[in-house]
Parts: structure tokens; sequence; C-alpha cells
């Protein structure tokens, strides 16, 4: 009898010790960021701003300090982030069509200032430790859609 219940005792303690987590080699998964969409919009709109470039070079130096601009900040929210970036589709580029320059930056106007609210939102939605990042992504993303007037 002593036996019997020595062995329910230890079989009752293990049970939850498999369920609550502790053998797992695999953590819960951490919550999303809320800056994991701005960090990903930074990276489209550097792709988006590298496509253009690509249909037509005569905008290099005109685009390459914008996208070079969103790839540091998508890096920079990422470093904040503390996680790697997820994996997935490339980011889509603006509609090309031969020689039509300014449907190039008309496009990239609409997603700028798109990104450029998104920005504010996130600045005045964060706490003050990513505020100062957010508002300078704002302020930066606010002067693209000038250089592309």
């Amino acid at each position: 009898m002593l036996r019997t219940g020595a062995l329910l005792a230890v079989g009752a303690a293990a049970v939850p010790l498999t369920g609550c987590g502790l053998l797992d080699r695999d953590g819960p998964t951490p919550p999303p960021d809320p800056l994991e969409p701005l960090a990903a919009e930074s990276r489209e709109l550097a792709a988006r701003h590298r496509a253009a470039i690509t249909a037509d070079p005569g905008l290099a130096d005109r685009l390459t300090p914008i996208a070079d601009a969103h790839t540091a900040h998508a890096d920079e929210l990422r470093r904040l982030i503390g996680r790697p970036e997820p994996s997935g589709p490339a980011a889509p580029g603006p509609t090309v069509v031969d020689g039509a320059r300014n449907t190039l930056l008309t496009e990239l106007r609409a997603a700028e200032q798109s990104g450029r609210d998104n920005a504010a939102k996130a600045c005045a939605d964060a706490p003050g430790d990513r505020a100062a990042l957010l508002g300078t992504i704002a302020a930066a993303r606010a002067t693209h859609l000038e250089a592309l007037k």
C-alpha cells in the first residue's frame, strides 16, 4: 500500500510539470510589438523606392537617399523591437509604366503620405522611450514628401 501511495504521489507530481511548460524547450510566443507594422512599412517603402529607381534610373540621385533612410529606420525599429524581421513575401514596388516618371512619383508620394501619418500616430501612441525615434521617422517621411514634389 505504501508503494502504491508513493507511486501515485510521484505520478501526480509529474503531471503538472508536463502541463506547465517547465519541460518545454520553446517558451510562449511573445505578443507582437506595436512597432511591427511600422518596421514592415519602412522596409516596404525602401523597396518601393528601389523599384522606382530600377524603373527609372534617372531618379537614382533623388530616391536613393530616401530608400536608404527607410532601410535605416527599419533596422533601428527592429533593434528596438528586439526580434528579427519575420520572413514573408517581398514587398511590392510601385506600378511601373515605361517612361511614366510622374506616375512613379505620384505613387511614391501617396505611400510616403500614408507612412508619415502612420509614423505620427505611432509616435503619439508610444511611450516616451520610443516617441523620439518615432517622431524622427515621422519628420523624415514628411521631408521625403517634399523631396518627391
